[in-house]
């Protein structure tokens, strides 16, 4: 298993944080909350490693 990446890794990230945004863009929040958690669902499912999605969680957590 690699190690999880922390630091920023993201290409154009303005772009993706402009993307995201639009997604979200007219949705009430239990829309927007519902779209964060499939978006969730699907990345992780593409990342499929449960170890790294393990030590996403713990980083996430440790964040707030």
């Amino acid at each position: 298993m690699a190690e999880l990446i922390l630091t920023p890794n993201i290409d154009t990230p303005d772009d993706f944080y402009a993307d995201l945004l639009a997604a979200h863009e007219g949705l009430t929040k239990e829309e927007s909350d519902a779209l964060n958690a499939r978006l969730i669902l699907v990345l992780a499912n593409h990342i499929g490693d449960r170890e790294a999605l393990t030590q996403a969680i713990t980083a996430a957590r440790a964040k707030g």
